[in-house]
């Protein structure tokens, strides 16, 4: 990912993501509890915060930033996300940004909820 690419990724809202986020996993039968669940098991917000974020369109770099506590087994999320390997992504937003990416991917899939945890 080039430099303009990952700047372009720091200043993208979540709010404008989080709709593809969900018609993905609503078109795979899963649902929107489900796609919280994964958001929640991996920035530690709640639904109040969730809220927040989407209703001032907060992006991706302050998303993270401000996350009450990306979650210790998030390291164990691998694999390809976009032609990149996760775990050699150097920038740390953009690795976090894979893992929320990696984990939608799984739940779309109807990878178990457990294995997406990482339980």
């Amino acid at each position: 990912m080039n430099s303009k690419n990952i700047e372009r990724l720091y200043k993208m809202s979540f709010a404008g993501v989080y709709p593809h986020y969900i018609t993905k996993v609503e078109k795979k039968g899963r649902t929107i509890a489900e796609l919280h669940e994964v958001i929640f098991w991996l920035t530690g917000y709640d639904e109040e915060d969730l809220m927040h974020i989407l209703a001032n369109k907060t992006n991706f770099e302050i998303f993270f930033a401000e996350a009450p506590l990306l979650h210790p087994n998030a390291t164990k999320i691998t694999g390809v996300i976009c032609g990149d390997r996760i775990e050699n992504i150097e920038d740390d937003l953009v690795r976090k940004v894979r893992y929320l990416d990696k984990l939608v991917d799984e739940l779309a899939k109807g990878r178990p909820m457990e294995k997406i945890l990482r339980k």
